[in-house]
């Protein structure tokens, strides 16, 4: 099975120059935790509910804080057509529960979590993917600065 057939194709692209409030509101209307960043036809990173409560709020910084301050601008990405075993399996590697799904003229057509994937394909490859992912530490955890490591360039 491919990624396409599982990714949410809902997609909403917040700006660097945007506020967090309005990345957050975003969210909200959404449903959504993640959004992609985007500037000048280009994914530039992501930013998660996370990002804005560990990297905004727990530091201190108002709600007017630009996006750019707290996504992280290296992103992880797969392919609409890459194999969804695949796919899990590489975001248990990199410890990421989403991410953006791009066609192959890199163009962002998607989002893909391992809650798509179990809803699609059942627990057993999103399971393995976030016990692995689960695990404390690691590069991707947020304890210390953390800036663009929750994301890293495919």
């Amino acid at each position: 099975m491919q990624v396409n057939e599982a990714m949410s194709s809902d997609v909403k692209i917040a700006s660097p120059d945007q506020s967090i409030r309005d990345a957050a509101k975003m969210m909200a209307e959404l449903d959504a935790g993640v959004l992609p960043v985007g500037e000048n036809d280009k994914l530039v990173g992501m930013i998660t509910d996370r990002d804005i409560a560990v990297r905004a709020v727990a530091a201190g910084k108002p709600p007017t804080t630009k996006v750019r301050e707290v996504m992280s601008s290296e992103v992880k990405y797969c392919f609409e057509d890459d194999d969804l075993d695949d796919v899990a399996e590489n975001m248990a590697d990199i410890k990421v529960r989403r991410l953006p799904v791009l066609n192959r003229e890199k163009r962002l057509v998607g989002i893909v979590s391992l809650g798509d994937i179990a809803l699609f394909d059942g627990a057993g490859s999103a399971g393995s993917a976030l016990c692995v992912i689960s695990e404390p530490g690691g590069d991707h955890s947020q304890s210390g600065d953390g800036r663009g490591s929750a994301a890293a360039s495919r």
